[in-house]
């Protein structure tokens, strides 16, 4: 029986499904293989040998490093050992030294001071020689070599509270302080030669006791009173008629001239009378003068 050929049944198969990232195939596989081949299998071999050496050359050389640094640590350990004592002895005679030196200076400083009270009574007694009966008292005063008390006045001379720096060519620039509002040596000078002048008996500057040999000099920024610096606030104390003596100063050039100094560049005055003031004696009064040779000079006319 002849007929048609029949044709093999056509069977469908569902479609599998796109992926959503079928259209970024490049940054899919960059995603998939982001390490590169060589580092993975690097990254393998690491992974399985341990990381320790595995030949007996490696093993050896290891083990030689490993001796070595604990012959270096053993041996500085015996050399901080040994050194120890050597140390601890040099410290203990350098902390001996520092106190015999400590000592002998403090025995030194007695003897000055022992010195000192001598060369004052020796001075003393020159004085009181020379100025017969009660003038020497007066001369030893007036010469600075006795401390004093009695009644006078008391000046205190500071900086301005808001010293700066001033301008348009004062006179005072020109001095070794830049700030006008600083008290300076010569200011201190014309207080000084003002209270004498006005009837000081004795004036001291911080407790530095001022003769006719005193030097109120600069150095820098600091204020020197025969080679002492001085701190401010510069406290002057004089003894006189207190009353007469503070409204002299006062009335005088150079209590004006400290005024003037108070308004113009704000360093700060105050000055009261006081019933008792005391000053000490000057440290020290020698007179150094040239004496004539007697010895006959050689030479030509």
């Amino acid at each position: 029986m002849c007929g048609m050929p029949q044709q093999p049944p056509v069977r469908s198969t569902p479609a599998r499904p796109a992926r959503p990232d079928a259209s970024m195939s490049l940054l899919t596989n960059v995603m998939d293989h982001s390490l590169d081949d060589g580092y993975a299998e690097a990254a393998a071999r690491k992974q399985g040998d341990g990381g320790m050496p595995k030949t007996l050359r490696a093993k050896l050389g290891l083990a030689a490093g490993l001796v070595l640094a604990a012959l270096v640590v053993t041996v500085g350990a015996a050399q901080a050992r040994v050194a120890a004592p050597v140390v601890a002895k040099e410290r203990e005679e350098l902390i001996d030294r520092i106190d015999r030196e400590t000592e002998a200076a403090d025995k030194l400083e007695a003897s000055v001071d022992k010195l000192r009270d001598d060369v004052s009574a020796r001075q003393r007694a020159a004085l009181e020689k020379s100025g017969g009966g009660g003038g020497g008292d007066l001369v030893g005063v007036l010469s600075g070599a006795v401390a004093v008390h009695g009644p006078g006045v008391k000046l205190v001379v500071n900086d301005a509270e808001e010293a700066s720096s001033g301008g348009n060519g004062d006179p005072r620039e020109t001095a070794d302080f830049s700030d006008t509002g600083r008290v300076r040596d010569r200011d201190m000078q014309r207080v000084v030669n003002g209270l004498w002048e006005s009837g000081a008996e004795a004036v001291s500057i911080n407790g530095q006791r001022l003769t006719s040999l005193s030097a109120i000099r600069a150095a820098g920024d600091a204020i020197l009173v025969d080679n002492k610096p001085l701190v401010p606030p510069y406290t002057v104390l004089a003894v006189g008629d207190g009353k007469n003596l503070s409204t002299r100063f006062q009335d005088s050039a150079d209590g004006l001239y400290l005024d003037a100094l108070r308004e113009n560049f704000g360093i700060r005055t105050a000055i009261s009378v006081e019933d008792d003031v005391r000053l000490p004696a000057a440290p020290s009064v020698i007179v150094r003068t040239a004496q004539p040779s007697t010895e006959t000079e050689k030479g030509t006319s």
